[in-house]
């Protein structure tokens, strides 16, 4: 007979893995929290928009939180390439 490997796999809950996720992406869930937080105020504001009409308000609304969900991913990336390079720097010492 030949040796055959099987490999089993855990189901993983839906909190095991976004701890998980949170593990190796730290500024993702900060993302998306920035994100909600956003569109929670703009659905505050909603009635103080004054003569501007609900779609090019909603535009505006997306396009905020779509820039501060791509920032904070921004930040996350340049904070791990420092620490990435600052790794580097200490194992070459």
């Amino acid at each position: 007979m030949s040796s055959q490997h099987v490999q089993f796999f855990e189901e993983e809950s839906q909190s095991d893995r976004l701890s998980r996720k949170t593990k190796e992406a730290p500024f993702f869930p900060i993302a998306l929290g920035v994100c909600g937080a956003a569109c929670a105020y703009g659905a505050y504001m909603f009635k103080r928009r004054g003569q501007m009409s609900p779609s090019v308000f909603l535009m505006h609304l997306r396009v905020g939180a779509q820039g501060l969900a791509v920032g904070t991913l921004t930040l996350g990336l340049a904070v791990t390439m420092y620490q990435n390079f600052m790794e580097d720097r200490k194992h070459k010492e």
